[in-house]
């Protein structure tokens, strides 16, 4: 224990003597030798000069006392939530001097308890009562006797008193023995059976007591209404019949709000509808409810009756107990008259079952006999030959005349089916599977109406939906290049089916949703081909005809099918690409190329209907087809370009010179049935047709206008259509539903060809030529920054100011960050010296510990 003492007694000096050698600010001195003077040499006006005057060190300690005050606090108190706030008044303020601080304290405290009464405080000069006497006049004992009181027992002895005085006490100390020993029954504890019948007791009074209120208060109210009726008679005044009618038919009209509240009672409340099922699930319900209907069908058309599939009633025994009993199906029959008499027909027919097992058994009976007959001849000799002869040909007879009557039924039965048969041959099927060749298709197609056609597609399509099988996709991929291959062939007949085509365009619609990329490259396939056949052709002869009815189909399909807004698109581009060749390679020699050009024109303003591409191939064709419905002497003061020639034989392809056609020609709408029976139309015809041509290309011309009017040089663009349309077309002679059609497009044309300016390049100012004169520049102070104005001057100011600011606060953050670091590190110093000492301690005590014991085990050992 000694060792101990004296280490801790060094420890506690070393601290003692390391705590004494740590500098304070207080410690420091101030020597003249060390003290700092900035003196200036040379006074200057107008600059701030800052004189220090102090010792080495003393502005470092001070920034660091500072920062201990504050932010060192701020960091010791940083997530804590308790703060001690000191409420006293002026505690912080030095403006107030401490008797003003203690005055003014002493006052605030007075008006909070101002107003409180101190009830318990006896020092205050106030009267106490008992029962509204006052104290101090009972304690005089002055009890006053009324001489005025009336009462009998005035100036008479109670029994106690005569007893205690007069009666020698032993009453009443008998009386007083008696009282004592009923307080003490009374404070006897009471078992706990005592209290619950105490307690149900006063639960019983107490419900007789309530139920005795309640008996008198009905009385009391009975009564009350009975007297309430005789005086209500007397008070009463019975109005006349006609105010109570009046009252009676002026009865108060519901409010609007009224009656929507009504409505809304009587409405349906919402219910939670089934879970959508998935595209999977539909697809199997339906290729479930189609094969279905398909058995049925073939059920029908086979003949085969219903009813004789289902299963027949086992005989059941009277000691069968029916255990495995389940009723799957409800057999009763409703009982049904005819003629007046009961339907009997299942009755009938399990008779003829029945009939049908005797005979099978008479036959078995019969054979067993013929066996026994054939014994007996081959023992007796032959005797009863005769007998069974006779036997044999009656039996012949009666199986004759049975058959002969179940072929009779069964006449009847197939006369009956006949019908059903036939209309359930005619019914379409319900399952096809798909056709793995085009002429398997053609064949499954053929023959059939619009709408059978379509209802095959369509259960082509869920029979045979991607989902159901593995090998379903490829299939329906195939059923698309068959059904546009279809299409291609109807459009290309003597006689095109254009109503049917317009009807199968939806089957292929869903196909090509189903299987895009399938869809585009038959769509790809079909335009490749069309493309190279023109450019076949035209390295060939040098020009190249307008495709047929089918091409001209399939680049509509195309727009239908994919969207032609997309800047680029591996179907619609090629396809855009192609009409836009066809406008200017193909040359226009017949009424029919008319037709199909502006057929394809009418495709391309469809196409860039909402991409707005600007595409010049419009403009020329709309000029070319006003230049070949002009007389060869009016078709001047423009240009047009390929495939039209200003000269040639198809100058006046849509020229009109008949007044008669001119003046019984309607507007009608073209269709595109008319491009194959041109040859068969007559003269009058071909010119109505003619002018229907030129009707849609001023249409054309406004709906160009109408998409074009965006671009800046639109006037320009439209120029030569315009010349055309304003000087050379004969208006005059053409009919007045012709003249209104040209007077429209011409409006749409000037209406929206001025409101933009051409584009015209920026104005710049011109850049003056290098001149070698030297440039000089004022300078008033050498070193310093010069400004133009005050204005300058002062932003360059501010500019200064705050790149100063802004590095001294980044200075002092730098500083605040240090110092924080160095706070951190010697609390983690501390911290570790003090866990060091602890340790240390421990180790010392633990060594001394062990010292004393094998000190006390060695003292064992020498006894």
């Amino acid at each position: 224990m000694g060792k101990a003492a004296k280490r801790k007694k060094k420890a506690s000096t070393a601290s003692k003597a390391k705590g004494s050698a740590e500098p304070t600010i207080a410690m420091v001195k101030s020597n003249p030798f060390e003290v700092k003077v900035n003196r200036q040499k040379f006074n200057i006006l107008g600059r701030k000069t800052k004189n220090d005057v102090g010792l080495p060190g003393v502005s470092r300690s001070k920034a660091i006392q500072k920062r201990t005050q504050t932010l060192l606090k701020e960091y010791k108190e940083k997530e804590k939530t308790n703060v001690f706030k000191d409420k006293r008044f002026g505690e912080y303020n030095t403006k107030i001097s401490p008797e003003e601080k203690m005055i003014k304290r002493f006052t605030l405290e007075r008006q909070q308890n101002y107003g409180k009464k101190n009830i318990y405080n006896l020092n205050e000069d106030e009267e106490l009562t008992h029962f509204g006497q006052s104290l101090a006049e009972i304690e005089k004992l002055n009890d006053i006797v009324d001489s005025d009181s009336d009462t009998d027992e005035r100036g008479a002895l109670s029994a106690e008193l005569t007893a205690a005085h007069f009666g020698g006490g032993g009453g009443l100390l008998r009386k007083k023995a008696s009282s004592e020993q009923e307080d003490e029954e009374e404070e006897k504890p009471k078992s706990r059976k005592e209290l619950i019948e105490e307690l149900i007791a006063k639960s019983k009074q107490e419900k007789q007591e309530r139920q005795n209120r309640r008996e008198s208060a009905l009385e009391l109210t009975e009564k009350l209404d009975s007297d309430w009726k005789e005086i209500q008679a007397l008070m009463a005044r019975k109005p006349p019949k006609s105010e109570r009618v009046d009252k009676e038919t002026e009865k108060p009209k519901p409010d609007e709000y009224d009656m929507i509240v009504r409505e809304l009672g009587f409405e349906m409340k919402a219910k939670p509808s089934e879970r959508m099922k998935t595209e999977e699930e539909l697809a199997k319900e339906e290729e479930a409810r189609l094969q279905k209907l398909e058995a049925d069908r073939l059920r029908r058309m086979r003949g085969i009756d219903e009813q004789e599939n289902k299963k027949k009633p086992s005989h059941v025994s009277a000691d069968d107990l029916a255990d495995g009993f389940i009723l799957d199906k409800d057999d009763r029959r409703l009982l049904s008259y005819k003629d007046g008499k009961m339907n009997i027909e299942e009755d009938e027919e399990q008779e003829e079952e029945e009939g049908e097992k005797e005979d099978n058994e008479d036959e078995e009976g019969e054979e067993e006999s013929a066996n026994e007959d054939e014994e007996d001849v081959a023992s007796d000799n032959h005797s009863d030959l005769e007998s069974d002869l006779e036997s044999e040909e009656e039996a012949a007879e009666n199986k004759e005349q049975k058959k002969h009557k179940a072929n009779e039924n069964e006449s009847q039965n197939v006369e009956e089916l006949d019908p059903e048969m036939e209309a359930a041959k005619s019914e379409l099927p319900y399952t096809f599977a798909v056709p793995e060749s085009y002429e398997k298709f053609k064949l499954l197609l053929a023959g059939r109406t619009v709408e059978q056609q379509l209802i095959i597609l369509e259960r082509i399509q869920k029979c045979n939906h991607p989902s159901l099988a593995v090998g379903n996709k490829t299939k329906l991929e195939k059923l698309f290049g068959f059904l546009l291959e279809y299409i291609g062939e109807l459009a290309t007949l003597d006689l095109p089916e254009l109503k049917t085509i317009d009807k199968l365009i939806l089957p292929l619609y869903n196909l090509c949703q189903m299987f895009p990329e399938a869809a585009s490259g038959n769509i790809k396939f079909v335009l490749r081909d069309a493309a190279h056949e023109m450019e076949e052709v035209i390295e060939v002869k040098g020009r190249a005809a307008f495709p047929g009815l089918d091409t001209l189909i399939y680049l509509k399909i195309t727009s239908l099918l994919f969207p032609t807004s997309d800047f680029w698109h591996p179907v619609v581009t090629p396809a855009f690409i192609y009409m836009s060749q066809l406008l200017t390679k193909c040359r226009i020699t017949t009424l029919q190329d008319v037709f199909k050009g502006l057929f394809i024109y009418s495709l391309l303003l469809e196409y860039v209907s909402l991409s707005k591409r600007f595409v010049p191939e419009l403009i020329n064709f709309l000029l070319g087809v006003l230049h070949i419905s002009l007389p060869r002497k009016q078709a001047q003061g423009y240009t047009v370009v390929h495939p039209f020639t200003p000269v040639g034989k198809n100058l006046e392809l849509l020229l009109v010179c008949d007044k008669k056609d001119l003046e019984s020609w309607q507007k009608q709408n073209l269709p595109l049935s008319v491009v194959t029976r041109l040859k068969e139309l007559s003269k009058t015809e071909l010119n109505h047709i003619r002018l229907s041509c030129l009707a849609l290309c001023f249409d054309l011309i406004k709906r160009c206008a109408a998409l074009y009017e965006f671009l800046p040089s639109f006037y320009e663009i439209m120029h030569p259509i315009r010349t055309v349309l304003t000087q050379c077309v004969p208006v005059s002679e053409y009919p007045e539903q012709m003249q209104e059609w040209y007077r429209s497009a011409l409006k749409e044309l000037e209406n929206k060809g001025k409101h933009y300016t051409p584009l015209v390049c920026e104005k710049k100012k011109p850049v003056p030529l290098k001149q070698y004169t030297p440039k000089i520049v004022k300078v008033l102070e050498f070193g310093r920054k010069q400004g133009g104005s005050k204005k300058e001057q002062e932003r360059r100011r501010l500019i200064h100011k705050h790149k100063r600011e802004f590095k001294g606060a980044v200075r002092e953050i730098r500083k605040d960050n240090q110092f924080l670091a160095r706070m951190q590190l010697s609390e983690i110093m501390e911290r570790d010296a003090a866990r060091k000492r602890k340790v240390k301690e421990l180790l010392g005590s633990l060594a001394t510990q062990e010292g004393e014991w094998k000190a006390m085990k060695r003292k064992k050992g020498k006894n």
